[in-house]
């Protein structure tokens, strides 16, 4: 496997580009992210959404048409992608896929496993693609995505941290937003943020 990653757009989202078996897999294709993906890929799959806002699926549309390849969302954050609910002139995309929770796909042989997270936003998935985790804004260095917004869910963000805590296994984790870490680095931090959400 073979990651590259650069951060796109005003809030620095991370848009990745996974190479695995020569298939290419464009993960958060954010603001202004369309000429450097085109530029790294020679046999684009999918576009790989983590959750719906618009940082982190700008240029869906773009890629899209482009290099004519499907667009996978988590089915409970689509309407983001239609319908631009927080009115950030965010470009409209419509998902191929809706990916329904704790879904996998396999593509010819590379497994893909979109695992429901919920609480940043309804639809809110990591993707796991063998001991890699694209975590979005579901876990940072240190933290974890903000639940105060429109659709946000704290409840649910604490489930979501409980379920990731129950892993036996450390993932490498690559976040929407800065550097990357591990499950098992996080785990203190996770439990900390868990107990500050239950009061």
């Amino acid at each position: 496997m073979h990651i590259k990653k650069k951060a796109m757009g005003p809030y620095q989202t991370n848009c990745y580009i996974v190479t695995i078996d020569k298939k290419d897999f464009i993960i958060d294709p954010g603001v202004d992210a369309t000429d450097w993906v085109c530029k790294n890929v020679t046999n684009p799959q999918a576009i790989l959404n983590t959750h719906g806002h618009f940082d982190h699926v700008w240029s869906n549309q773009a890629v899209k048409e482009k290099l004519n390849i499907p667009i996978y969302c988590p089915k409970d954050d689509c309407f983001m992608l239609e319908n631009d609910p927080f009115s950030q002139g965010t470009p409209k995309s419509i998902p191929d896929v809706y990916v329904k929770h704790d879904q996998s796909f396999d593509f010819d042989g590379v497994k893909i496993a979109f695992i429901h997270f919920p609480g940043h936003t309804p639809g809110c998935s990591a993707i796991l693609i063998e001991d890699h985790l694209f975590s979005g804004d579901f876990i940072f260095q240190s933290s974890i995505g903000r639940v105060d917004f429109p659709y946000s869910n704290p409840t649910h963000m604490v489930k979501s941290i409980q379920k990731v805590l129950s892993w036996e296994s450390s993932p490498m984790i690559h976040p929407g937003h800065g550097g990357d870490t591990t499950l098992e680095k996080e785990k203190r931090s996770l439990q900390a943020w868990q107990r500050h959400l239950q009061g």
